[in-house]
Protein backbone atom coordinates (compact mmCIF):
# COMPACT_ATOMS: atom_id res chain seq x y z
CA UNK A 1 0.00 0.00 0.00
CA UNK A 2 2.58 2.52 1.13
CA UNK A 3 4.72 1.84 -1.85
CA UNK A 4 1.78 1.70 -4.54
CA UNK A 5 -0.91 4.00 -3.17
CA UNK A 6 1.08 6.57 -1.13
CA UNK A 7 -2.12 8.49 -1.18
CA UNK A 8 -4.34 6.13 0.65
CA UNK A 9 -1.86 4.29 3.19
CA UNK A 10 -1.42 7.48 5.35
CA UNK A 11 -5.20 6.89 5.83
CA UNK A 12 -5.13 3.52 7.60
CA UNK A 13 -3.64 2.89 11.19
CA UNK A 14 -1.10 -0.08 10.55
CA UNK A 15 -0.90 -0.48 14.25
CA UNK A 16 -4.36 -2.04 14.34
CA UNK A 17 -4.52 -5.58 12.61
CA UNK A 18 -6.16 -6.10 9.16
CA UNK A 19 -8.65 -8.73 7.95
CA UNK A 20 -9.36 -10.40 5.50
CA UNK A 21 -12.70 -10.50 3.98
CA UNK A 22 -12.55 -13.57 1.41
CA UNK A 23 -15.93 -15.11 2.66
CA UNK A 24 -17.78 -11.67 1.84
CA UNK A 25 -15.88 -11.36 -1.21
CA UNK A 26 -16.83 -13.94 -2.76
CA UNK A 27 -20.50 -13.09 -2.21
CA UNK A 28 -20.62 -10.11 -4.50
CA UNK A 29 -18.45 -11.75 -7.24
CA UNK A 30 -20.39 -13.96 -8.51
CA UNK A 31 -19.76 -13.80 -11.80
CA UNK A 32 -15.84 -14.60 -11.50
CA UNK A 33 -14.99 -16.89 -14.49
CA UNK A 34 -12.53 -19.82 -13.99
CA UNK A 35 -9.08 -19.26 -15.94
CA UNK A 36 -9.52 -15.11 -15.50
CA UNK A 37 -6.35 -13.75 -14.83
CA UNK A 38 -6.70 -11.88 -11.91
CA UNK A 39 -6.86 -11.71 -8.01
CA UNK A 40 -9.09 -9.87 -5.65
CA UNK A 41 -8.55 -9.12 -1.69
CA UNK A 42 -10.97 -7.42 -0.08
CA UNK A 43 -9.44 -6.49 3.27
CA UNK A 44 -11.03 -4.53 6.32
CA UNK A 45 -8.55 -2.31 7.77
CA UNK A 46 -8.94 1.24 10.24
CA UNK A 47 -8.44 4.77 9.06
CA UNK A 48 -7.08 6.65 12.35
CA UNK A 49 -10.20 8.65 13.17
CA UNK A 50 -10.88 5.16 14.25
CA UNK A 51 -13.47 3.76 11.70
CA UNK A 52 -13.70 1.02 9.53
CA UNK A 53 -13.13 1.01 6.16
CA UNK A 54 -12.75 -1.40 3.21
CA UNK A 55 -10.12 -1.67 0.60
CA UNK A 56 -11.05 -3.42 -2.49
CA UNK A 57 -7.39 -4.37 -3.58
CA UNK A 58 -7.08 -6.10 -7.41
CA UNK A 59 -4.17 -7.61 -9.12
CA UNK A 60 -5.08 -7.85 -13.22
CA UNK A 61 -2.17 -10.06 -14.41
CA UNK A 62 -3.36 -11.02 -17.98
CA UNK A 63 -1.50 -10.31 -20.74
CA UNK A 64 -4.58 -8.59 -22.88
CA UNK A 65 -6.57 -5.47 -21.73
CA UNK A 66 -10.07 -6.44 -20.91
CA UNK A 67 -12.73 -4.18 -22.17
CA UNK A 68 -15.38 -4.51 -19.30
CA UNK A 69 -12.70 -4.06 -16.36
CA UNK A 70 -13.79 -0.91 -15.19
CA UNK A 71 -17.29 -1.67 -15.25
CA UNK A 72 -16.29 -4.61 -12.86
CA UNK A 73 -14.42 -2.72 -10.50
CA UNK A 74 -17.68 -0.40 -10.11
CA UNK A 75 -19.76 -3.43 -10.07
CA UNK A 76 -17.67 -5.15 -7.09
CA UNK A 77 -17.62 -1.57 -5.21
CA UNK A 78 -21.55 -1.50 -5.44
CA UNK A 79 -22.12 -4.76 -4.43
CA UNK A 80 -20.24 -4.36 -1.62
CA UNK A 81 -22.09 -0.98 -0.59
CA UNK A 82 -25.17 -2.78 -1.23
CA UNK A 83 -24.62 -5.99 0.76
CA UNK A 84 -22.95 -4.85 3.72
CA UNK A 85 -23.78 -1.26 3.64
CA UNK A 86 -19.62 -0.27 3.53
CA UNK A 87 -17.94 1.87 1.30
CA UNK A 88 -14.69 0.15 -0.30
CA UNK A 89 -11.80 1.77 -1.32
CA UNK A 90 -11.42 0.53 -5.12
CA UNK A 91 -7.39 -0.14 -6.09
CA UNK A 92 -6.07 -1.76 -9.27
CA UNK A 93 -2.90 -3.00 -10.27
CA UNK A 94 -1.97 -3.17 -13.78
CA UNK A 95 0.53 -6.07 -14.67
CA UNK A 96 -0.18 -6.05 -18.94
CA UNK A 97 2.71 -4.84 -21.38
CA UNK A 98 0.16 -2.68 -22.97
CA UNK A 99 0.82 1.10 -22.29
CA UNK A 100 -2.10 2.66 -23.77
CA UNK A 101 -4.46 0.62 -21.37
CA UNK A 102 -5.06 3.11 -18.17
CA UNK A 103 -8.26 2.05 -16.86
CA UNK A 104 -9.29 3.83 -14.03
CA UNK A 105 -12.92 5.22 -14.18
CA UNK A 106 -16.53 4.07 -14.48
CA UNK A 107 -18.85 6.47 -16.06
CA UNK A 108 -22.67 7.45 -17.94
CA UNK A 109 -24.38 10.63 -18.39
CA UNK A 110 -27.80 11.55 -19.66
CA UNK A 111 -29.51 14.27 -19.25
CA UNK A 112 -31.12 13.94 -15.81
CA UNK A 113 -28.72 11.12 -14.42
CA UNK A 114 -24.95 10.71 -14.78
CA UNK A 115 -22.49 8.96 -12.53
CA UNK A 116 -18.45 9.00 -13.07
CA UNK A 117 -16.52 6.41 -10.68
CA UNK A 118 -13.10 6.89 -10.25
CA UNK A 119 -10.84 4.27 -8.32
CA UNK A 120 -6.76 4.22 -7.76
CA UNK A 121 -4.53 2.71 -10.62
CA UNK A 122 -1.17 1.57 -11.03
CA UNK A 123 0.84 0.57 -14.05
CA UNK A 124 3.35 -1.50 -13.27
CA UNK A 125 5.03 -0.98 -16.78
CA UNK A 126 5.62 2.93 -15.95
CA UNK A 127 8.45 1.88 -13.46
CA UNK A 128 10.81 1.41 -16.22
CA UNK A 129 11.21 4.81 -16.71
CA UNK A 130 11.37 4.94 -13.04
CA UNK A 131 14.53 2.36 -12.34
CA UNK A 132 16.50 4.50 -10.43
CA UNK A 133 13.97 5.37 -8.31
CA UNK A 134 13.26 1.62 -7.57
CA UNK A 135 17.07 0.79 -7.05
CA UNK A 136 17.02 3.59 -5.02
CA UNK A 137 13.82 2.55 -2.21
CA UNK A 138 14.58 -0.06 0.35
CA UNK A 139 10.84 -1.16 0.20
CA UNK A 140 10.97 -4.86 -0.68
CA UNK A 141 8.03 -4.35 -3.35
CA UNK A 142 10.71 -2.43 -5.09
CA UNK A 143 12.67 -5.74 -5.85
CA UNK A 144 9.30 -7.34 -6.28
CA UNK A 145 8.59 -4.77 -9.19
CA UNK A 146 11.61 -4.74 -10.99
CA UNK A 147 11.80 -8.78 -10.86
CA UNK A 148 8.29 -8.43 -12.76
CA UNK A 149 10.05 -5.66 -15.06
CA UNK A 150 12.89 -7.74 -16.25
CA UNK A 151 11.08 -11.04 -16.51
CA UNK A 152 9.09 -9.21 -19.19
CA UNK A 153 12.02 -7.50 -21.17
CA UNK A 154 13.92 -10.62 -21.18
CA UNK A 155 11.39 -13.45 -22.39
CA UNK A 156 13.75 -14.16 -25.09
CA UNK A 157 16.78 -13.55 -23.44
CA UNK A 158 17.44 -16.17 -21.11
CA UNK A 159 20.89 -15.67 -20.63
CA UNK A 160 20.25 -11.79 -19.29
CA UNK A 161 17.54 -12.61 -17.44
CA UNK A 162 19.86 -14.98 -15.39
CA UNK A 163 22.09 -12.23 -14.77
CA UNK A 164 19.32 -10.04 -13.41
CA UNK A 165 17.94 -12.79 -11.08
CA UNK A 166 21.17 -13.31 -9.46
CA UNK A 167 21.67 -9.37 -9.09
CA UNK A 168 17.60 -8.84 -7.67
CA UNK A 169 18.22 -11.79 -5.12
CA UNK A 170 21.73 -10.53 -4.23
CA UNK A 171 20.22 -6.92 -3.50
CA UNK A 172 17.80 -8.94 -0.66
CA UNK A 173 20.38 -9.70 1.50
CA UNK A 174 22.65 -6.48 0.90
CA UNK A 175 19.44 -4.92 2.07
CA UNK A 176 19.95 -6.45 5.27
CA UNK A 177 16.49 -8.28 5.34
CA UNK A 178 15.35 -10.96 7.87
CA UNK A 179 16.02 -14.45 7.08
CA UNK A 180 12.30 -15.26 6.48
CA UNK A 181 11.80 -12.07 4.39
CA UNK A 182 14.39 -13.01 2.01
CA UNK A 183 12.85 -16.86 1.44
CA UNK A 184 9.79 -15.38 0.43
CA UNK A 185 11.07 -12.60 -1.49
CA UNK A 186 13.33 -15.29 -3.17
CA UNK A 187 10.31 -17.43 -3.73
CA UNK A 188 8.20 -14.96 -5.92
CA UNK A 189 11.77 -13.73 -7.90
CA UNK A 190 12.14 -17.91 -8.71
CA UNK A 191 8.66 -18.35 -9.80
CA UNK A 192 8.60 -15.22 -12.25
CA UNK A 193 12.12 -15.37 -13.70
CA UNK A 194 12.11 -19.13 -14.69
CA UNK A 195 15.48 -20.12 -16.61
CA UNK A 196 16.19 -23.29 -18.96
CA UNK A 197 17.13 -26.04 -17.01
CA UNK A 198 20.58 -25.69 -18.27
CA UNK A 199 20.71 -22.13 -16.85
CA UNK A 200 19.20 -22.82 -13.90
CA UNK A 201 21.74 -25.00 -12.86
CA UNK A 202 24.12 -22.59 -13.51
CA UNK A 203 22.48 -19.90 -11.50
CA UNK A 204 22.16 -22.19 -8.65
CA UNK A 205 25.75 -23.18 -8.44
CA UNK A 206 27.24 -19.84 -8.67
CA UNK A 207 24.41 -18.92 -6.05
CA UNK A 208 25.28 -21.49 -3.60
CA UNK A 209 29.08 -20.22 -3.81
CA UNK A 210 27.66 -16.46 -2.98
CA UNK A 211 25.72 -18.07 0.41
CA UNK A 212 28.65 -19.90 1.42
CA UNK A 213 31.09 -16.64 1.39
CA UNK A 214 28.88 -14.56 3.04
CA UNK A 215 27.99 -17.84 5.19
CA UNK A 216 24.65 -17.22 5.11
CA UNK A 217 22.69 -20.33 3.97
CA UNK A 218 19.36 -19.34 4.18
CA UNK A 219 18.19 -20.50 0.53
CA UNK A 220 20.94 -23.07 -0.31
CA UNK A 221 19.22 -25.65 2.18
CA UNK A 222 18.09 -28.98 2.28
CA UNK A 223 14.52 -26.87 2.44
CA UNK A 224 14.94 -25.79 -0.67
CA UNK A 225 16.45 -28.89 -2.54
CA UNK A 226 13.06 -30.31 -1.04
CA UNK A 227 11.20 -27.24 -2.44
CA UNK A 228 12.89 -27.83 -5.81
CA UNK A 229 12.06 -31.83 -6.02
CA UNK A 230 8.12 -31.56 -4.81
CA UNK A 231 8.13 -28.54 -7.40
CA UNK A 232 9.27 -30.38 -10.00
CA UNK A 233 7.21 -33.72 -9.24
CA UNK A 234 4.13 -31.60 -8.87
CA UNK A 235 4.86 -30.10 -12.55
CA UNK A 236 5.41 -33.77 -13.79
CA UNK A 237 2.00 -35.16 -12.50
CA UNK A 238 0.05 -32.00 -14.27
CA UNK A 239 1.65 -32.91 -17.87
CA UNK A 240 0.93 -36.34 -17.32
CA UNK A 241 -2.69 -36.12 -16.39
CA UNK A 242 -2.83 -33.45 -18.99
CA UNK A 243 -1.11 -35.54 -21.84
CA UNK A 244 -3.30 -38.80 -21.03
CA UNK A 245 -6.55 -36.59 -21.13
CA UNK A 246 -5.68 -35.33 -24.56
CA UNK A 247 -4.63 -38.27 -25.71
CA UNK A 248 -7.74 -40.27 -24.84
CA UNK A 249 -9.50 -37.20 -26.65
CA UNK A 250 -7.41 -37.87 -30.03
CA UNK A 251 -7.14 -41.58 -29.89
CA UNK A 252 -9.82 -42.39 -27.82
CA UNK A 253 -9.18 -44.95 -24.62
CA UNK A 254 -5.65 -45.98 -23.64
CA UNK A 255 -4.34 -49.75 -22.84
CA UNK A 256 -2.92 -49.63 -19.47
CA UNK A 257 0.73 -50.93 -20.63
CA UNK A 258 1.09 -47.32 -22.32
CA UNK A 259 -0.77 -45.51 -19.74
CA UNK A 260 2.09 -46.70 -18.01
CA UNK A 261 4.89 -45.68 -20.45
CA UNK A 262 3.54 -42.26 -20.48
CA UNK A 263 3.59 -41.73 -16.74
CA UNK A 264 7.23 -42.36 -17.36
CA UNK A 265 8.58 -39.88 -19.42
CA UNK A 266 10.51 -37.08 -18.54
CA UNK A 267 8.83 -33.55 -18.19
CA UNK A 268 10.56 -32.43 -21.16
CA UNK A 269 9.38 -35.51 -23.27
CA UNK A 270 5.74 -35.13 -22.10
CA UNK A 271 5.80 -31.63 -23.71
CA UNK A 272 7.27 -32.31 -27.00
CA UNK A 273 4.16 -35.31 -26.84
CA UNK A 274 2.05 -32.53 -26.37
CA UNK A 275 2.35 -30.47 -29.57
CA UNK A 276 3.18 -33.77 -31.13
CA UNK A 277 -0.27 -35.45 -30.18
CA UNK A 278 -2.09 -32.56 -31.82
CA UNK A 279 -1.45 -34.30 -35.20
CA UNK A 280 -2.33 -37.87 -34.07
CA UNK A 281 -5.34 -39.60 -35.72
CA UNK A 282 -5.11 -43.05 -34.58
CA UNK A 283 -3.47 -45.21 -31.79
CA UNK A 284 -1.32 -46.00 -34.04
CA UNK A 285 0.63 -42.85 -34.39
CA UNK A 286 0.78 -42.45 -30.33
CA UNK A 287 3.06 -45.92 -30.80
CA UNK A 288 5.23 -44.73 -33.60
CA UNK A 289 6.08 -41.87 -31.87
CA UNK A 290 7.01 -43.98 -28.98
CA UNK A 291 9.17 -45.90 -31.03
CA UNK A 292 10.95 -43.01 -32.48
CA UNK A 293 11.54 -41.24 -29.12
CA UNK A 294 12.71 -44.76 -27.84
CA UNK A 295 10.08 -44.25 -24.95
CA UNK A 296 10.61 -46.95 -21.95
CA UNK A 297 12.61 -49.19 -24.22
CA UNK A 298 12.46 -52.04 -21.99
CA UNK A 299 8.44 -52.08 -22.62
CA UNK A 300 8.28 -51.29 -26.22
CA UNK A 301 4.54 -51.33 -27.68
CA UNK A 302 2.99 -53.03 -30.26
CA UNK A 303 0.06 -51.65 -32.43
Amino acid sequence: MKFFFPQTAPLINWERPYEFLDKEFQQIAREAEQGRRYADKLVKVWQLQGEEVWLLIHVEIQAKPEDDFAERMFSYNLRIFDKFGQPAISLAILCDADSTWRPNQYSYNYPDCSLDFRFGSVKLLDYQNRWAELEASDNPFATVLMAHLKTQQTTKQPGERKAWKFSLIRRLYAQGLQERDIRNLYRFIDWVMILPKALEAEFWQEFKQFEQERTMSYITTGERIGYERGKEEGQLKQAQALVLRLLQKRVGDLPAEVREQIQSLSLEQLATLGEALLDFSAISDLFNWLDANHANDNHGVQA
